[in-house]
């Protein structure tokens, strides 16, 4: 699987994506914050199954076909900007953040979402392809192998991470004042901050 040092580059590399701001990690915090403070892990569970999916796909090479199809490009994209946009309706129409149904939606339903948020983003199919390949051996024999080795331990990264950042937001919205939650004007930053960044996945190119 590579020499230690390979091994301990790809951990630091992989960290420092991880915590670097983007849809994943806003994703994280809004559900935290929309479903309550035990939101977090389980969200963060579904980002790690959608990682691992990715995981699966670039050693199978089904992600080859996302960088060289812009038709399956676009309709993974498509299909990803109207989740988030589903979602920014249901926080604004649907959701009740004072509500127990909104405290109580169960564990499954968020990993399930979690895991959409990140499948449906094409890019972090570009990334897997773009990334794993430059950790793997130029010589080795099990190319397939490494890769998921690389993919797996990428995965438990981001669980850890996601993990922990999930358990501060969680805190963190748990010494908010309810007041200030349950405010319209909370629910349209959060739907906003989905309809962003929707409008953002829709632009994307590969």
């Amino acid at each position: 699987m590579g020499d230690i040092t390979n091994i301990i580059y790809f951990i630091v590399a992989s960290f420092l994506f991880t915590i670097a701001p983007g849809p994943d990690m806003i994703f994280l915090v809004t559900q935290t914050f929309t479903h309550g403070p035990r939101a977090g892990v389980p969200t963060a569970v579904g980002l790690t199954c959608g990682n691992l999916i990715h995981t699966l796909a670039a050693v199978l090479g089904v992600s080859l076909i996302f960088q060289t199809s812009e038709l399956a490009f676009d309709i993974v994209k498509v299909l990803g900007a109207c989740y988030l946009l589903y979602l920014a309706y249901e926080i604004i129409f649907k959701q009740n953040t004072s509500s127990s149904k909104s405290k109580n939606l169960t564990k499954h339903s968020l990993v399930v979402r979690g895991m959409l948020m990140n499948v449906l983003n094409p890019k972090v199919m570009l990334f897997y392809i773009a990334f794993l390949p430059q950790f793997v051996s130029p010589n080795s024999q099990q190319i397939e192998l490494e890769m998921l080795f690389f993919g797996v331990l990428f995965s438990i990264i981001v669980l850890i991470t996601f993990g922990s950042i999930g358990l501060f937001a969680g805190y963190f919205r748990n010494i908010t004042p309810n007041k200030l939650l349950t405010t319209p004007s909370f629910k349209w930053i959060l739907a906003i901050i989905y309809m962003l960044l929707a409008t953002r996945l829709v632009f994307e190119s590969i």
